[in-house]
């Protein structure tokens, strides 16, 4: 597995990484939980060194897995968790980043992943509450204390970008962005490249949707978010189908499947960009893997992005309520 830098500081992170969120929450009921860590040491066998989970995902569940499977190899990976958000009830009820907050998630979260430092501490979401120059800050003491090496951000703006960086240097930023969703190039992967800051996307798959393996017939699992996402509404779905029809026409004149392709041409977008893909399927993971050995020619990206850019995407990719914690 080729490896890739995030950021100026020095953070090598294998082309791939693994999203850990799916294992425990957000698709469906967690899964069996000796597979999950079989299923993460198996990806740092074929090459991953870059894991990414946060305590909302259970909430807690998530990052005691992670640190579960990942103790014997420590020293050969990276670990991203997430701090930002408040529970009630064993349930995310609102942000909270003031920096005793910070202080007090770097520690449990260190106690969970069964470690004496957080690789890569990224604010989950922007808290307008709190100047992003305080939460830069805090995480700048983290650092100096030896229990935090890099900071990150998720879904931040380019003006709160600019902010935090004049802190505390940002590896990386957490965002959306696949041939699903491209808003990033408007703005933020300008900005990034300026700043020299890594692009670390989710669901570079669109939540699965690129695969192919979901039409507008599937049905989820009550507790899969996605029966609350307006772009996998059965009539979005049957319209977005389209788009996934085109990818699989080309992927098979490529000999890749699907999602190879999207994660391939996320890969060719940036040297900085590292995909964080998740599954809870040994097959898909190396499915995915496979995706660093995938060359697109310029024609071929020429052609992906015609393809796109004819292909409207209907449905907004969060509800309501989510998409106002987005920072703009």
């Amino acid at each position: 597995m080729q490896k890739r830098k995030l950021g100026n500081g020095g953070l090598e992170v294998s082309a791939i990484g693994l999203g850990c969120m799916g294992m425990s929450f957000g698709y469906g009921p967690a899964a069996d939980r000796p597979q999950m860590i079989g299923l993460i040491r198996a990806a740092v066998d074929a090459g991953v060194t870059f894991f990414d989970t946060a305590e909302a995902y259970g909430p807690f569940a998530n990052e005691e897995l992670v640190g579960e499977a990942l103790a014997p190899v420590r020293d050969r990976v990276v670990i991203a968790t997430k701090f930002g958000f408040r529970f009630e009830n064993g349930r995310i009820a609102g942000l909270d980043s003031r920096p005793a907050h910070i202080r007090e998630v770097a520690d449990a979260s260190l106690k969970r992943l069964k470690t004496d430092r957080i690789d890569l501490f990224y604010q989950h979401r922007v808290d307008p509450d709190v100047p992003i120059e305080d939460v830069a800050g805090t995480v700048k003491d983290l650092i100096q204390a030896g229990k935090v090496k890099h900071f990150g951000l998720s879904e931040a703006g380019a003006r709160t970008i600019r902010r935090a960086h004049a802190v505390q240097p940002v590896a990386a930023l957490q965002s959306e962005y696949s041939l699903w969703w491209r808003e990033p190039e408007q703005q933020i992967l300008p900005t990034l490249e300026e700043l020299g800051i890594g692009l670390v996307p989710f669901s570079p798959l669109g939540k699965g949707f690129l695969t192919g393996a979901i039409d507008d017939k599937t049905t989820f699992d009550a507790s899969d978010f996605r029966n609350v996402v307006p772009r996998f509404a059965e009539e979005n779905r049957k319209a977005n189908l389209a788009f996934v029809a085109w990818l699989t026409t080309f992927a098979q004149r490529k000999q890749a499947t699907p999602a190879q392709i999207a994660l391939a041409w996320l890969l060719a977008q940036k040297p900085w960009i590292v995909p964080i893909p998740g599954t809870t399927k040994r097959h898909r993971l190396e499915e995915n893997l496979g995706a660093a050995t995938v060359e697109l020619t310029p024609a071929d990206l020429q052609d992906i992005d015609r393809a796109a850019s004819e292909i409207a995407v209907h449905g907004a990719r969060y509800p309501e309520q989510m998409q106002k914690m987005i920072d703009r």
